[in-house]
């Protein structure tokens, strides 16, 4: 709340210069935010008596708005590479893939690997889960499995996630 939508009887008010000013009725406190030129700002309301406070409110959203924006630009967002799999795979194939899924891991990412069933391939999902054990077990030195291996329709999918 600003300038006159302040209705408190009474506030406690700090100045321009982060002086305590003492309490107050919010009409006094609204003279002395005119006579310095800038604008008063409710910015304790659950407080007794609230906490108002003269400042310029044009300045002062936007150097909030320029806080979160700077927050936001050191945020690293984390994203899920897929790595996909058959159950046949050979064995120069499936390091082919974990130097993939080495390289997605290192850079922070996620990594889905899903191992993808086709026609009769379907009635051995149980015999091939070893892929996936494998493939988790060469990844573990800077991998750790962050969810089992799971069945989930013609696939079966778990997720690693780097080390901590």
């Amino acid at each position: 709340m600003i300038n006159e939508q302040i209705r408190d009887k009474e506030v406690r008010l700090v100045g321009a210069d982060g002086a305590q000013l003492g309490v107050m009725s919010a009409k006094d406190a609204m003279l002395k935010a005119q006579e310095a030129g800038l604008d008063l700002v409710k910015i304790a309301p659950q407080a007794k008596p609230p906490v108002c406070k003269i400042i310029d409110y044009g300045k002062y959203r936007y150097e909030l708005a320029r806080k979160e924006k700077e927050a936001k630009k050191k945020q690293k967002t984390i994203d899920v590479k897929e790595v996909r799999l058959s159950p046949n795979i050979d064995t120069n194939d499936l390091n082919t893939k974990v130097n993939a899924a080495r390289k997605f891991l290192s850079k922070g990412d996620r990594v889905k690997v899903t191992l993808r069933f086709r026609g009769r391939e379907m009635a051995h999902m149980g015999a091939s889960r070893h892929v996936l054990d494998d493939f988790a077990a060469n990844l573990a030195d800077i991998a750790t499995v962050e969810k089992a291996p799971k069945v989930e329709g013609r696939s079966m999918t778990m997720f690693l996630t780097e080390k901590r």
